[in-house]
């Protein structure tokens, strides 16, 4: 992988995030829970963002969900890159996994169905964008996925490009205060993933969540002095 990034052009993976929403109107995107909040969605080629002279910017992957993190194992032209998607985005009364009434509460199929855009899972692209089959590790009510109100941020394997145990991290709180069911507080999780079986298993349990569940997830990794007193 150290060979992609020692060429001249530098291939800088773009994700373009969706939220969830599924097309009405070419150009167009809505939320399936609140129809008629429809927004234009346009990912084009990411040409807005500046690089320095002799780099160039192209779309990877889009039309993902919240992406938090990926991992890459392989070698510069043979590889898989496995995206975290995060699950519950910012909140809203239209961005849950399952709405409460009025809104309809089977708008994304339902709190454990497999395509529901607001719960936690990786997806899988081969080394030219293109989307692998299925997802992995979707919430499930036997609790053997990741956390269902997420968020889920970490995503890496423990050699790096050369594999091995896939780590992640997750918690069962939403996100600013959108406490998920059960004990959202200290419900953040490092767990081992794996890829063959689609499970998620716990590793290291109750760590700090807090209100701002993401940034608490985050210091969880960083040095003793770094973590809030």
């Amino acid at each position: 992988m150290d060979k992609v990034l020692s060429r001249v052009t530098l291939l800088v993976v773009v994700f373009v995030v969706s939220f969830a929403f599924q097309p009405f109107a070419q150009a167009d995107k809505g939320n399936a829970a609140c129809p008629g909040e429809d927004v234009f969605y346009n990912p084009d080629n990411g040409q807005d963002i500046i690089v320095p002279e002799g780099y160039k910017v192209e779309v990877f992957a889009k039309d993902l969900n919240f992406p938090t993190d990926i991992a890459f194992v392989g070698s510069a032209n043979n590889f898989k890159a496995y995206v975290l998607e995060s699950g519950t985005g910012l909140p809203g009364r239209c961005n849950n996994r399952q709405p409460a009434p009025p809104l309809n509460a089977n708008a994304f199929g339902g709190a454990f169905s497999t395509t529901n855009p607001f719960t936690p899972d990786i997806v899988v692209f081969d080394q030219n964008g293109n989307r692998q089959s299925g997802t992995i590790g979707k919430p499930t009510s036997t609790t053997n996925g990741f956390q269902a109100d997420g968020p889920a941020i970490g995503l890496g394997f423990a050699r790096g490009f050369n594999g091995g145990t896939l780590f992640a991290t997750d918690s069962n709180q939403g996100v600013r205060g959108a406490q998920g069911g059960g004990n959202p507080n200290n419900s953040s999780r490092i767990v081992t993933v794996d890829t063959q079986r689609n499970t998620v298993t716990p590793f290291i349990v109750g760590l700090p969540t807090g209100d701002a569940g993401i940034d608490d997830q985050r210091r969880c990794h960083r040095p003793r002095q770094w973590q809030r007193r």
